[in-house]
């Protein structure tokens, strides 16, 4: 087994190991860790104990509409969101985004992202302050109502404005607002008219009602996510469902809440506050509750007759790598870049995008960055699969005098093993020169797989032709005919053009290096692009594409070294011998 084939199994081979190895031996084990780190209080400042208020209520089973229709409402309305602010509890429960539609069909609904209590698919998040427990203060809780102005609308240019009076000296005024994207702030006051002065601690929290769908692959995380004491916390919803208690952990500032693949709702507090973090699941009349949260240390203090106010902010939308990049800068908000999952070739995937991007900018349509994103590619990596093809040219030279070798020594596989070894040495050829740059390009395959399959840019992102979602797999079947056929095709033989394009190309790149002598391995390398080719079906056709571009790009490189190197590059003659009865053909001439 020789030349390109034998390094890209190695390659492959050697890839799974590591993420296996990853797996097992630092995720596994950090994840049980984490399960341990379990408590059911959080202290405060001042000796007192305090919770993260139970906001949780059983599920009613109601449409959307009608658990919106419940409660009184403020709308919003910004150039990137609409929905509505609910009245109770001052919650945000009600987002739609503008910008993004279910599927490509430009009639088709928007997304719609946040849901309040009752409604399916539950989705919401609520802020407040706590009172430590036998204090007698009354505070707004979650079933509070909150009066608006009359007429009152959030836009990105006009605040919000809610009061809450407890009747007992203390005023609670939370002043909502929201750019023109997806970062809302959220400023609590309190005026104490009283002749006591009064602490109460600031909390917030994010709540999910149902076992949401996952895609529940490897290469994207979903589920409780956040920052906190400058970690980077997964507790994936099997994890937090399994604990004994709610997951804590301190922090000094920080963010938490939900991700999915492409949108997110997080919590974030002032960045300069001590506080602890919680990541919880209940079982609420037969329906998974999980509920990310943090609530302050440090209670505020309202002195009598003064007031004092905490800021914090609320994300609830689409997350967009430049935007989110643009929120860490300008709130100082601790890694928020990794709301976005840019995996652990983080390295590779980060440039990899933002170059795709840029591309994009120039050219105008993200198949053709993807285009010009391989040639790229290849350019960097041009001296070493140079150097990899002249030395694969140079073992095609030697093909002759190592069947001779291995006929000579036929019966001691130890003698041919060492005269194989001086050979190489004697030509100055490395049987493993190819397998370098395969190895190197892996991670970039990977890397262009996450930003492809991830990025919300790529979303819905047309090529040309059928092609109008780089992100989802080839819509074409074989099976019936590219659509010739009235008949859908089960998602096991959705084999589309691109796929198709993909394994002939790779196909085609593996004949340019002589059938190996061996029936089980010329077999194997005959099936390799086949089994590919189901493999790949299912892969965003943006990935498919640069795949099949790289083989046409490989195969012309490869055949201008082994031409420069003086080597016969006997393309049909070695198809016609990959081919059985093209072989036995020939032989009969």
């Amino acid at each position: 087994m020789t030349g390109d084939n034998k390094n890209f199994i190695l390659a492959i081979v050697l890839s799974m190991a590591i993420i296996a190895g990853w797996q097992y031996f630092y995720v596994n084990p950090m994840m049980k860790e984490k399960e341990k780190q379990t408590t059911t209080e959080i202290t405060t400042g001042g000796g007192t104990t305090t919770t993260t208020p139970d906001t949780t209520t059983p599920v009613v089973n109601l449409t959307r509409a009608e658990a919106i229709a419940l409660t009184p409402r403020v709308k919003i309305d910004t150039p990137a969101l609409e929905g509505s602010i609910n009245l109770k509890g001052a919650s945000i429960d009600d987002i739609r985004l503008k910008n993004y539609r279910e599927t490509v069909d430009p009639a088709s609904p928007i997304i719609t992202f946040l849901s309040p209590k009752g409604a399916p698919d539950a989705l919401f998040a609520e802020h407040g302050l706590s009172a430590a427990e036998g204090s007698g203060i009354k505070v707004p809780g979650p079933d509070s109502m909150w009066v608006a102005p009359a007429n009152a609308v959030l836009t990105a240019t006009t605040p919000l404005t809610l009061t809450f009076d407890n009747g007992a000296g203390l005023l609670f005024s939370r002043i909502i607002s929201v750019d023109d994207k997806y970062m809302f702030t959220v400023k609590q006051e309190v005026k104490n008219t009283t002749a006591a002065p009064v602490a109460l601690t600031p909390y917030a929290l994010v709540q999910r009602q149902g076992l949401p769908k996952t895609q529940g692959i490897w290469v994207l995380y979903e589920g409780p996510h956040g920052i906190l004491g400058g970690q980077e916390q997964r507790q994936d919803y099997a994890t937090v469902t399994k604990s004994q208690g709610p997951i804590s952990l301190p922090s000094t500032g920080g963010w938490l809440g939900f991700t999915d693949k492409y949108w997110a709702v997080s919590v974030i507090p002032d960045q300069k506050s001590e506080l602890t973090g919680e990541f919880v699941h209940q079982k609420k009349a037969d329906v998974d509750v999980f509920q990310s949260s943090y609530i302050a240390k440090a209670p505020l203090q309202i002195p009598a007759g003064g007031q004092a106010s905490y800021e914090s902010h609320v994300f609830a939308g689409a997350k967009i790598a430049g935007m989110v990049e643009d929120y860490k800068a300008a709130l100082g908000i601790d890694k928020f870049d990794l709301l976005i999952d840019w995996g652990w070739f983080w390295y590779f995937t980060k440039p990899l995008y933002y170059l795709i991007d840029w591309l994009y900018g120039i050219i105008g349509n993200f198949g053709l960055a993807i285009l010009a994103i391989t040639v790229l590619v290849k350019l960097a990596f041009f001296p070493l699969q140079n150097k990899s093809y002249a030395s694969m040219s140079k073992m095609k030279k030697l093909q002759p005098k190592i069947e001779e070798m291995r006929k000579l020594h036929a019966d001691d596989k130890m003698r041919q093993q060492q005269e194989l070894i001086a050979l190489y040495k004697t030509e100055k050829v490395s049987p493993l020169a190819g397998c370098v740059p395969v190895l190197l390009q892996i991670p970039v395959f990977f890397s262009l797989y996450k930003v492809i399959y991830t990025t919300i840019e790529l979303r819905h992102a047309p090529f040309f032709g059928w092609i109008h979602d780089l992100s989802a797999g080839d819509p074409t079947s074989i099976f019936n005919l590219f659509g010739l056929i009235p008949f859908t095709p089960p998602s096991f033989l959705m084999l589309g053009v691109w796929p198709l394009v993909m394994g002939v190309t790779m196909w085609m790149q593996m004949r340019l290096n002589p059938t190996p002598p061996d029936p089980v391995q010329a077999a194997m390398f005959n099936w390799m692009p086949v089994m590919f080719t189901f493999m790949m079906a299912s892969f965003p056709a943006g990935l498919v594409i640069y795949w099949a571009w790289n083989n046409l790009l490989g195969i012309l490189q490869q055949s201008y070294i082994m031409k420069k190197n003086g080597v016969e590059v006997d393309f049909f003659g070695n198809i016609a011998n990959s081919l059985p009865f093209l072989k036995k053909k020939k032989a009969a001439i």
